[in-house]
């Protein structure tokens, strides 16, 4: 749709009643309000509204229907397509919305739609208690959420929809809806991985786990040891406890004091252990890596809210990221994977990454729309650069990766790893036998597909 002409947009017609801030082109602070994680994205929307709570959302969608603007949704903006931003419409933005309520006696978390993952991870750290989350720590909870969840707890307690209780959420027509087993089970199971496509969800209740005791160890070698530590890992990994998780990354060794000096700024090898336990178990698990020769370790017991903080990456990066999720991870795919390696940006933020997967997510319930969840593996390509002169090469590379582990792919994809590549690969992060009955739901509550600026499930006719 056209963008609305300032003259005829009105904002003072939303603004009467609305009890967050309204951010138009000329106001102070709206750069700031457009700016979202990836700077590849540049988008000037004519409206961002900051909501307080359900009743501005629903103001707010009422007054972009009324004008016929297209319809954002923004949390942490950390989409890598920028599907939290859009030119000429309306941004609905619920970072001020970021409570979380803690019920250690009954381990639930009550959090608010526009927490971040540091928001969650602090306040049930507090407690002893943990859910699985995202990655970084300035991930925003609700698209993580409904579109899966994966993080470094999923091994042992699956993945964040699997710990999801309950979902409030107003849907396109302003109404209030509550969701969980019993309360519109439908739409319920559709927020278990489909996406922000049925209403924006204002609160989510998550059921806790005991986490009394986090280790890890993070090992760093020179690049070209990356072949036999990757095989070391793979084999590692084959049959590992669900107390274990992780990665292997290719990344540029940073300058941290761990760090031999002649190796920082340039490409190296590592593998990131992490281990739901205490340190005397993990380091019986983890001892095979520990002859290869590394160049530098972190090897200690840490806070997982710590843990969460160490790969944060500041908005101003330009990011273009993919994954290809696998049914096996043979010495073929690991020599083609480490040869990819030579072609990244370094220096740069870029992570060439192997997730062991397996554990609590396959045991968990298939009969989500989570079609990757029998994966073994996925291979995540994570561009981060500075320069734009380097956004094709880092777009090339991305793609040249998913290209090389096509021989091993299942199809299935995780939405969340991936920007806008087409209705073919939004099909594959829901399945395609699921699509019909997602739909449907879509039907029901956003039947003009006024959310649609996400990995889109078009309404049921």
């Amino acid at each position: 749709m056209a963008s609305v002409p300032l003259d005829r947009l009105r904002p003072e017609e939303l603004a009467d009643g609305f009890a967050g801030r309204l951010v138009l082109p000329d106001d102070p602070g709206y750069d700031e309000a457009r700016t979202v994680h990836n700077a590849m994205i540049d988008r000037r929307p004519a409206v961002v509204a900051q909501c307080d709570g359900p009743a501005d959302i629903a103001a707010a969608l009422a007054f972009g229907r009324s004008r016929e603007l297209e319809t954002a949704v923004r949390g942490g903006g950390h989409s890598v397509s920028g599907q939290s931003l859009v030119d000429g419409g309306l941004v609905i933005d619920l970072r001020r919305m970021n409570t979380v309520e803690v019920d250690a006696a009954a381990r639930v978390a009550r959090v608010g739609g526009g927490a971040l993952m540091g928001d969650l991870d602090r306040a049930t750290q507090a407690h002893g208690l943990a859910t699985t989350g995202g990655r970084v720590s300035t991930t925003g909870i609700g698209g993580i959420t409904l579109g899966g969840g994966s993080g470094w707890l999923e091994r042992r307690f699956g993945l964040m929809c699997d710990n999801l209780l309950a979902v409030d959420l107003v849907t396109a027509d302003g109404r209030s809806v509550h969701a969980d087993a019993q309360e519109n089970p439908e739409l319920f199971w559709a927020l278990h991985g489909g996406g922000s496509n049925f209403g924006i969800a204002t609160r989510f209740t998550f059921g806790l786990h005991p986490l009394p005791d986090f280790s890890m160890a993070l090992l760093l070698w020179d690049a070209d040891k990356g072949p036999e530590v990757l095989t070391r890992y793979r084999d590692l990994m084959g049959d590992a406890p669900d107390a274990a998780g992780g990665a292997f990354i290719y990344l540029t060794a940073p300058p941290e004091e761990f760090v031999p000096a002649t190796l920082v700024g340039r490409r190296a090898a590592g593998v990131l252990v992490t281990w739901t336990g205490p340190m005397a178990d993990a380091r019986r698990f983890f001892e095979p890596l520990l002859g290869l020769g590394h160049a530098a370790e972190v090897i200690t017991e840490i806070p997982y809210a710590d843990l969460q903080c160490m790969l944060d990456d500041p908005p101003g990066y330009r990011n273009y990221w993919s994954a290809e999720y696998l049914s096996g991870f043979p010495d073929e795919a690991v020599g083609r994977f480490c040869a990819r390696a030579d072609d990244m940006i370094v220096p740069s933020g870029t992570q060439h990454v192997v997730f062991a997967l397996g554990g609590a997510i396959a045991a968990g319930d298939h009969a989500y729309p989570v079609p990757w969840r029998d994966a073994p593996w996925a291979v995540h390509p994570f561009g981060v650069w500075e320069d734009p002169a380097d956004d094709a090469r880092g777009r090339a590379w991305t793609h040249a990766v998913c290209a090389d582990m096509k021989p091993w792919s299942i199809g299935a994809v995780y939405l969340n790893f991936i920007g806008d590549e087409g209705a073919e690969r939004d099909l594959a992060g829901v399945g395609a036998g699921n699509l019909a009955r997602l739909a449907a739901v879509k039907a029901e509550y956003d039947p003009g597909n006024v959310f649609r600026r996400n990995h889109n499930i078009r309404p049921a006719a």
